[in-house]
């Protein structure tokens, strides 16, 4: 039986903090079987929606396009439909939703559209915001990037993960003073640990209504100022940025999204060395990689290799392509590296690379 509303909750987290690792094992759950998803992702070509394992019978719809724009858009597009879709019976019952935003995301546009838009308040309430946080690099993250701290600031649960990666005194040290961080910032929300033992995805969720009065005060005043914009901001505002015409891709002046095209399979050994060159020398500026790699030694199961600034997780062999496209994608987002720099480093280091940029 579906809810007279149904409850939403956002899942937002810095680029890189385990959003859509934590979204596939809570959605391999039985008990979240009649969970329904919107991931929406930055840049036009992007991985994390074919990735994310799911059910049959579970709803993955996909987003993108402008960071600042697109929850006044897309989503909100997005979730009438799906609406529409479950009233005429294309899809079935789902008793819950949850949203996963870009890394990237200003969580606020995303909250106050979910609590006052009147078209959705019929259908949907916002019941919490989980925040996942980097247990190596968050506490520089927060440092760099304005948005990982309203993510923070605006969570009913913090998720840190990566704890397993710890292995240094230095380190433990280090995720100490992120600790007392993330509760300066946040002095309400539970900190939860991804790698603990007896970890259960049902405590991500016992939330009720998201109360905008439980936070601080810089929480309360961002929702206030977006309640301030009215449509004819909204419409100068996308006017601004060049409306259809805006560069989806382009986060400020510095951060860039692009995916790297390799027409050929790719040697194992190769591939594995340049990303580890890649990371020693631009890991610091290398926000993001993701790509599903087609090799010479495994050619009908794809590789997934995921890493974050000098980071690289173990890589992960699928069984089959969750695509009909073959072809290994590379999708990064950078600070500061052009993608004709990457084309040029991936090209000295594998002599047949013949590839193409989207």
């Amino acid at each position: 039986m579906v809810l007279d509303r149904v409850p939403v909750t956002l899942l937002t987290g810095f680029l890189g903090s385990g959003k859509s690792t934590l979204l596939t094992q809570i959605l391999r759950d039985p008990g979240f079987a009649d969970t329904a998803v919107i991931v929406n992702e930055f840049g036009e070509v992007g991985l994390d929606g074919i990735l994310i394992n799911h059910g049959d019978d579970q709803i993955v719809e996909m987003t993108s396009g402008c960071i600042c724009c697109t929850i006044r858009g897309d989503i909100r597009q997005t979730l009438l439909k799906l609406q529409r879709d479950l009233d005429l019976g294309r899809i079935p019952n789902f008793s819950r939703l949850v949203v996963e935003s870009t890394g990237l995301a200003d969580p606020a546009p995303v909250i106050h559209t979910l609590m006052s838009d009147p078209f959705l308040d019929n259908h949907y309430m916002l019941g919490g915001v989980i925040t996942t946080i980097d247990a190596i690099n968050g506490e520089a993250t927060l440092d760099s990037h304005k948005e990982c701290l309203k993510q923070i600031a605006v969570a009913d649960r913090l998720v840190i993960t990566k704890t397993d990666l710890i292995d240094e005194s230095s380190s433990l040290e280090q995720l100490e003073k992120l600790k007392s961080k993330l509760s300066s910032i946040n002095p309400n929300a539970p900190l939860l640990y991804r790698q603990e033992q007896g970890y259960e995805f049902s405590s991500l969720f016992n939330t009720s209504l998201y109360d905008p009065n439980s936070k601080t005060t810089n929480v309360r005043q961002w929702l206030n100022d977006e309640a301030n914009i009215n449509n004819d901001d909204i419409h100068n505002h996308q006017h601004v940025h060049g409306h259809d015409h805006h560069d989806v891709t382009r986060h400020g002046s510095d951060i860039r999204s692009f995916t790297l095209v390799f027409e050929e399979p790719v040697e194992i050994d190769n591939f594995a060395k340049a990303l580890e060159v890649l990371a020693f020398t631009n890991g610091t500026n290398l926000l993001r990689l993701k790509g599903i790699i087609s090799t010479t030694e495994r050619p009908g199961r794809p590789l997934v290799v995921h890493g974050v600034q000098h980071v690289f997780h173990d890589p992960v062999w699928l069984d089959e392509w969750p695509d009909e496209n073959h072809q290994t994608r590379l999708v990064f987002i950078t600070n500061k590296i052009d993608r004709e720099t990457l084309d040029d480093f991936f090209k000295s280091w594998l002599g047949s690379y013949k590839g193409q940029w989207h």
